[in-house]
């Protein structure tokens, strides 16, 4: 073959694989070797490599081999000395030479046996550049032309020659595709498979949703409008949940487009799904109520424990609220997370009725409510005789439910504040350090019980007196826990005793004479208003950081001693007259960073200027 030809075909190569070039020169190379091992029957162990000079096409062997001075035995093994020193001048006999080998006929051998080799090469780095960029492309969408369609799903022939495969249970119900059609569709998983890598594709995730709307609104795919949530029937219907993250912009109608050009664009992609675009809001009332649209909704009352949204609507809006066979219902809960009770206003108005006569202490709180009971009784019989109701009678109803509902919400919050307060009380009375003893600790407890306790997850003695104090059947009801063993339980833990929790370290204070002095407090405030010489000096210190007994502080004065010296030792001439001195500058304002500290070279306190500087980290800390 012609160099050029060489050039033009291994570039072709290159580009129909979509292949680096050091992969395939590495891939002919190693086939070289092969094929070299192959022909001259070489041994695994003895060291060859081959050079493709991708220009020229030819390939050069190497081989090691054995330095010999008289007569070659095995060509394949030894070389003699002077072959060997024109590769490296200073080789003696017995030295291990690395040498051209390449057989006379090797270029016919070569490309039958290197063939399979360079082919399996190639195959193989294939499928790892698919597996990497479709990696990549897990979680976006994918095009791709429809090649097979059997019981399992369909496959999807994509780019760089692979192939994807779209299960039955990810297509979009009642959509038909045909051989050749060019589908989009999300790659939800990429995994790799013994024939390359396994593409899974779904046209039903709700990703594929939001995907096709980042395509389609620009100001979703630009950050300016945000899917908050998104629940998702495929092929039926949709809701989606969006907000604006700047001021002055509506992603409802960023998502609908002009004349709804670009919601009519993803309903026609996704087979003539029906899609709601709904303001997300961050009060669970108002998002529940914009959820059950297109249903008008005349309250919404939550109750936080069970998570649980009870949703009155008017009866012309029962069945639009509830939907085809509850979908519309079960949407709005997967987009809320909030579980969803919805009922009409006569029910919710009987069932609110029932609740105020069966409680009396909520009849001594509603006596609005309690007054308008004949009223509500005389409308809901009109309903159940089938007499029509006027829209005034209607209100009447909303606004008795409205109350009832409202204060059983008020009146579940208090009791779960009261109960709150008691299980606090109930933990204060338990001392701290019970929660962090070991229930190995109780060793009067039978082991048989100890082992039950263990497997139920109690580990700390705290843990069972909380459960024990708070509900006492939470631990009879465990299986093999009876009378006789809560006895057992509950003499080992009166028979146990708590250590007192560790003191709190304080600042030694000796005399109480000795005074603190805050730092950046004036001069006229740390001294008494007093003549100098009618009054002794007291010794002063620094509020620093507690220290350990015995230790040295930063002045090199040990505080055992410091604090143990006289105030008598403190009186000097010159520090009263430093005193009264300072006393008549008068000095106006504070002084800022002056402390007292003893100097043990002149045996007094005296004042100094405390500095600030920072550390090797700039943690700025005064010293």
């Amino acid at each position: 073959m012609a160099k050029n030809d060489f050039a033009l075909a291994f570039n072709e190569v290159l580009e129909e694989k979509q292949l680096a070039k050091d992969v395939v020169v590495s891939a002919i190379e190693s086939a070289m070797v092969s094929a070299y091992r192959r022909a001259v029957g070489a041994s695994t162990a003895q060291h060859v490599e081959a050079k493709l000079d991708p220009e020229t096409g030819f390939v050069t062997v190497y081989a090691e081999k054995e330095v010999v001075e008289d007569s070659v035995v095995d060509e394949r093994t030894e070389v003699l000395l002077d072959e060997a020193r024109k590769v490296n001048p200073e080789a003696q006999a017995g030295d291990m030479v690395v040498v051209e080998s390449t057989p006379s006929d090797f270029g016919r051998v070569a490309a039958q046996t290197a063939r399979q080799v360079i082919q399996q090469r190639i195959r193989e780095a294939e499928r790892s550049n698919q597996m990497e960029y479709f990696q990549r492309q897990e979680g976006e969408i994918v095009s791709g032309l429809v090649q097979a369609i059997n019981a399992q799903g369909i496959t999807i022939g994509l780019e760089m020659k692979a192939e994807g495969m779209m299960p039955n249970n990810q297509r979009i119900p009642g959509e038909r595709l045909k051989l050749h059609d060019r589908v989009r569709a999300v790659v939800i998983e990429v995994k790799d498979g013994t024939r390359g890598p396994q593409i899974i594709l779904s046209r039903a995730h709700r990703n594929f949703l939001r995907r096709l709307m980042e395509n389609e609104v620009p100001e979703i795919y630009h950050g300016i409008v945000e899917i908050r949530a998104i629940a998702r029937e495929p092929g039926a219907r949709a809701k989606v949940a969006v907000s604006a993250t700047q001021q002055g912009i509506d992603p409802v109608g960023a998502c609908v487009g002009q004349k709804g050009v670009r919601i009519q664009a993803i309903v026609k992609e996704l087979h003539d799904e029906k899609i709601d675009i709904i303001l997300w809001d961050a009060d669970p009332v108002v998002y529940i109520s914009k959820a059950i649209s297109p249903a008008r909704v005349s309250g919404v009352y939550l109750s936080e424990e069970e998570r649980t949204a009870t949703v009155v609507v008017g009866e012309d809006q029962l069945s639009l609220a509830i939907g085809r066979d509850g979908q519309n219902a079960r949407l709005a809960a997967k987009l809320t997370s909030w579980r969803i009770d919805i009922k009409s206003l006569t029910e919710a108005a009987g069932d609110a009725l029932t609740k105020l006569k069966s409680d009396e202490e909520l009849q001594a709180m509603l006596n609005t409510a309690v007054e308008a009971v004949p009223q509500v009784e005389e409308v809901l019989a009109k309903k159940a005789e089938g007499r029509p109701i006027t829209p005034e009678e209607f209100h009447v109803l909303e606004q008795f439910v409205d109350r009832v509902e409202r204060r059983m919400i008020l009146a579940k919050e208090e009791a779960s504040r009261v109960e709150d307060e008691r299980l606090a009380a109930i933990r204060a009375d338990i001392p701290a350090v019970a929660f962090s003893m070991p229930l190995s600790d109780a060793t009067e407890i039978k082991e048989h019980v100890f082992n039950i306790l263990t497997e139920a997850g109690y580990e700390t003695i705290g843990q069972l007196m909380f459960d024990l104090k708070t509900d006492q059947n939470k631990v009879l009801g465990l299986a093999g826990i009876g009378a006789k063993a809560i006895q057992n339980i509950e003499e080992s833990l009166a028979a146990l005793t708590f250590p007192e929790p560790a003191p709190a370290p304080e600042v030694e204070e000796s005399a109480p004479a000795a005074e603190v002095v805050v730092e950046s407090a004036p001069v006229e405030e740390m001294l008494p208003d007093e003549k100098p010489a009618e009054k002794k000096k007291e010794p002063k210190r620094v509020l620093e950081e507690p220290e350990e007994d015995g230790e040295v502080s930063k002045d090199g004065v040990n505080l055992d001693e410091l604090f143990s010296i006289k105030p008598e030792m403190f009186q000097s001439a010159a520090g009263t007259e430093e005193d009264s001195d300072d006393k008549k500058k008068g000095k106006k304002g504070k002084k800022k960073g002056v402390a007292l500290e003893f100097d043990e070279d002149l045996g007094e306190v005296v004042s100094r200027k405390k500095h600030k500087r920072g550390d090797e980290a700039g943690s700025g800390e005064e010293w």
